[in-house]
């Protein structure tokens, strides 16, 4: 079961433990935390739309609380359940502050690139539930390692910022810089049906209640990093307007 979201690696569900008296993980409580969590999400960056508050607070305070809530969660998965709301709050204020500098910039961005992320994931769910996708060991292999390789190259970008070092395409407007945004929306895109595949077989095996969180947490991951990729893809088309 390996899923290229770090949050939903292949030992996830074989790590968790599900007592002889608890509740099973069902499909209907992933929906419903996941559900809950993107609410969060919503609330928080509407908050930073209509309270604008200091810069600081958005650009640095709530990425790194995001951040090390994340990393947290990930390593103690029982503790899904209270922080993962936490994080998804902190992720939406993050959201909302990078759409908010971005709508100044492009008047009707933010409407577009969310309008785009709930029809990629409604398209990709309902692909996966029809069957018309499946998420084979060599699909699965693919998204993977194009994941990884798009990992390792922000990586490389991020360093190389505190040298000088631009990385090229990342943040060109030219075709092939668009066409680069273009590949990580679709491997983001991709990671969905991953996500969706594992969540399933974390529900056949039984995991323990908890893991409805920790699921849910990790299927927001991927939506916040698609709904980002693709905020950066149509700024990069508007500025080629």
């Amino acid at each position: 079961m390996r899923s290229a979201n770090p949050t939903l690696s292949d030992t996830t569900f074989r790590e968790a433990r599900r007592t002889a008296n608890s509740r099973p993980m069902t499909l209907d409580g992933v929906v419903s935390c996941a559900a809950w969590l993107l609410a969060l999400v919503l609330g928080g960056a509407a908050g930073i739309w209509y309270y604008q508050p200091p810069t600081g607070l958005v650009l640095l305070g709530a990425p790194a609380a995001a951040f090390v809530l994340a990393i947290v969660i990930v390593v103690r998965k029982q503790a899904a359940p209270f922080l993962a709301p936490i994080y998804a709050l902190a992720e939406g204020i993050t959201l909302g502050g990078v759409t908010l500098g971005a709508e100044q910039m492009h008047p009707g961005i933010a409407v577009q690139a969310l309008g785009l992320t709930l029809g990629i994931f409604l398209a990709l769910l309902v692909a996966y539930r029809s069957r018309l996708v499946r998420a084979s060991d060599n699909f699965k292999l693919m998204v993977f390692s194009g994941t990884v390789g798009i990992g390792l190259y922000y990586l490389a970008s991020f360093v190389g910022g505190y040298f000088g070092i631009q990385m090229p395409l990342i943040h060109e407007t030219g075709l092939l810089g668009i066409g680069f945004s273009l590949l990580v929306v679709v491997l983001a895109s991709l990671n969905l049906v991953l996500d969706f595949d594992f969540i399933e077989q974390g529900v056949q095996a039984r995991a323990p209640r908890y893991m409805e969180w920790y699921a849910a947490f990790g299927l927001v991951v991927t939506l916040v990093w698609l709904y980002l990729e693709v905020l950066h893809l149509l700024a990069k088309i508007r500025q080629r307007d």
